[in-house]
This record gives C-alpha cells, structure tokens and sequence, in this order.
C-alpha cells in the first residue's frame, strides 16, 4: 500500500520503520519540512514530504503530532482526498508534559479522538496511542503467537475500522474492536490499559469492565491516574537532564 505519515516523532519513525520493513510506500512528512528529514528517511526508508504530500498520497493516513499542534494543520489538508481513505489518529492529551490545558477534555464527555476529529474535519479511526514506539517497532509478533499484544482499536466507519484493523495483525499486534470514536476513552492515558500490552482475551475482558458511556467518577479517576503518571514522567525527565 501506499501509506502517508504525518508526523515524524517517535510513534511516526516507528510505524514508518514497520511499515517500510512490510514492503509498503510510506512518505513522512513533519512541520519543519522535508529537508530536515534525511536522517528519518535514513533510519527508516520512508520518503520525506510535506504534509499536504503526505495527506494526499496514502490508501491509509496516519496523522501523530502532538495534540496542541492539532488545530495548526491547516484547514484544507484533506480537500480531495477520497471520503473512503482511513484516516489514523494516535493522539493522546498530555497537559502537564506537552500540550497545556485543553478544557474541553477535562470538562466535557469528548474524547481526545473526537476532538482531534472535529478540528480535522474528517472521520478518524484511533489507534496506536497506547503502546510505547519501542514496542511498536520491535515487539510484533506472528499471528497466533501465544501473548501476542493486542492493540484496541477505535471508530465509527465499519469499513475504515476494517482495513485499520487489517493493518494492525500484518504489523504483528492482535486488534480489538474498542467500539465507537465514543468510547475511545478506553484507550487513553490514565486507564489501566495504556501502555500495558495486554493479550488479546485480557484485553476484551478488561474493555467490558469499564463499560461503554464513561462515567463522571471513571473521568475523574483517569485524569487524576495520568496526571501523577504526568508528573512521576517529568520528575525523571528532570533528573535524567540534571544527570546530564
């Protein structure tokens, strides 16, 4: 397939490694411009674009910036791109770290991918947020490998969710159905899932655990588990560049 990037951070160099290794045609593009990435396009035989390449080049689109820079893609990246294209948002809010105070995140029922969704202006299928580069890049398994790590996988186009999905097991992860871009909270940072990688039948059970309509408590709760997972994240932060 031919497979647009847009992003080349950690998640972005790390499925532009998997995805070349498959055999697929992957440009990557990032805010800088394409050449600043020679050294990307070394590591990971993807070829550097703009965003505007990037968004228009792909059978699939994966879009993995950071939440903040969301709103300054611009407003018609998308124009003419096939309505049956999946798009792929990996997103994941980090206020403390990153991206400042989004409100309507903390006081709302709107999942980040929703956001991200409306301030894109197209449907977007959410996965890949919860897994580390690392194990992104280097922990694929064969399918039928006992504890293969399986990934959720969220949205609200059948068919869009479908060739996601497909995408997922041929880069070597289990995908579960994790229901609407709605329910998509289940796969956020601050529930017991992220960052887990859990095998597949723990991760059902543990997605029908939570239930489907997140509940005020349940917010709460995961706010409050990411924002000391945030702040134990920026004290090693701090320490490893004291170390330095």
């Amino acid at each position: 397939m031919k497979i647009g990037i847009i992003g080349a951070g950690h998640i972005g160099s790390a499925l532009a490694v998997r995805l070349t290794s498959l055999g697929h045609s992957v440009l990557i593009a990032n805010s800088r411009g394409p050449e600043t990435l020679k050294g990307v396009a070394q590591k990971t035989g993807a070829t550097p674009a703009t965003a505007q390449e990037a968004a228009h080049y792909g059978e699939i689109i994966v879009v993995t910036i950071p939440l903040k820079n969301i709103p300054d893609l611009p407003k018609d990246l998308f124009e003419g791109v096939p309505a049956d294209v999946p798009i792929i948002d990996t997103s994941n809010y980090y206020p403390l770290l990153r991206d400042g105070r989004i409100p309507e995140l903390e006081s709302s029922d709107l999942t980040e991918s929703e956001w991200v969704q409306q301030h894109l202006g197209r449907p977007v299928v959410t996965v890949f947020n919860n897994i580390y580069a690392d194990h992104l890049e280097k922990k694929g398994q064969p399918a039928g490998t006992p504890g293969r790590i399986s990934l959720p996988v969220a949205g609200d186009d059948a068919a869009a969710k479908q060739q996601v999905m497909a995408l997922v097991d041929e880069l070597g992860f289990d995908a579960v159905d994790d229901g609407s871009l709605h329910e998509s909270w289940r796969q956020q940072p601050g529930t017991p899932y992220y960052g887990a990688d859990m095998p597949a039948d723990k991760l059902r059970e543990h997605l029908a655990s939570l239930g489907t309509q997140r509940t005020p408590e349940q917010h709460a709760e995961f706010l409050a588990n990411h924002a000391k997972q945030g702040k134990e994240m920026m004290k090693q932060f701090q320490q490893s560049s004291s170390a330095e």
